[in-house]
């Protein structure tokens, strides 16, 4: 019998593209989406509405989900509680195998902020008896670009620290192959990073290179990295995780490179600058 796959975040990159993979490969799947009409026009699949902090529609939309692929949801100061209130949903409906994009070096103490509710999260999923794989995904290379101001400086207190970076394709690609054989992915955690590890000048080098504009890296302090950002007035958590991104490269938690992507999916990973050439 086939089993029924949910996916959850088919609106956004990493979700979107895993739903695109499984329609490629002809498996059956089921679109989780806030909103039914945003739903991307997927072959093959059929759409549930559902929220991570509604238990009562999430339960409804995961009856007969065998694997699901849950997106982490938008970052927010309750996030963590609505991952937890989505897993209790998930195995109440009766969900035995969870595909959660975690991230690198998830840790209760990570330097990076939003780093800590992954590992909370991880361990829910854990204690709920579903089948799980993380897929613990370093940042993705496909946003760098976008770190640098309208002056065309990246700033943060990063240092000479370096970092994998990931490809959003590989990490659907990896994710696509766990999906639809869970049985041989269970109980394990995947580090998802590129073939490189840079520092944040060689980052800013890259993209300058690649798309034909000055783009360089200005090395805050952390003074300078919260005064900097205060223009937008964001919630103390919001800033924490902004500044803390620059600081986890720092400290060296993020420099390792891992062979996860090409030991599940049979290809070596991208590096920042074949992402940005494919982009």
């Amino acid at each position: 019998m086939t089993p029924t796959i949910a996916v959850m975040g088919s609106t956004g990159a990493v979700g979107g593209a895993v739903a695109a993979l499984l329609a490629d490969s002809g498996t059956p799947i089921r679109l989780l989406v806030r909103d039914a009409g945003r739903a991307p026009a997927i072959p093959n699949s059929a759409v549930a509405q559902c929220s991570y902090d509604d238990a009562d529609t999430s339960m409804r939309a995961l009856r007969g989900v065998d694997v699901l692929f849950m997106v982490s949801g938008a970052e927010s100061a309750t996030r963590l509680d609505e991952h937890r209130t989505f897993v209790d949903a998930a195995a109440a409906a009766g969900v035995r195998h969870v595909v959660y994009t975690s991230f690198f070096g998830a840790a209760p103490d990570a330097t990076f902020t939003l780093a800590r509710d992954h590992f909370h999260t991880e361990q829910h999923i854990v204690a709920s008896g579903m089948g799980h794989t993380f897929l613990r995904d370093n940042f993705y290379a496909d946003v760098m670009e976008h770190f640098a101001g309208e002056d065309g400086v990246i700033r943060g207190p990063a240092g000479d620290g370096r970092v994998s970076l990931v490809a959003r394709a590989d990490v659907a690609r990896v994710a696509a192959a766990v999906l639809t054989d869970p049985a041989s992915h269970v109980g394990t955690s995947y580090d998802l990073t590129g073939p490189e590890a840079l520092t944040m000048a060689e980052v800013a080098a890259t993209v300058a290179e690649v798309r034909g504009r000055e783009v360089t890296f200005h090395d805050e302090t952390l003074e300078e990295a919260y005064a900097s950002r205060a223009q937008w007035n964001a919630p103390e958590w919001q800033n924490d995780a902004w500044v803390s991104t620059y600081t986890a490269i720092a400290s060296g938690e993020l420099r390792r490179v891992s062979e996860d992507v090409e030991r599940v999916t049979g290809r070596r990973a991208m590096t920042l600058r074949e992402v940005l050439r494919a982009g």
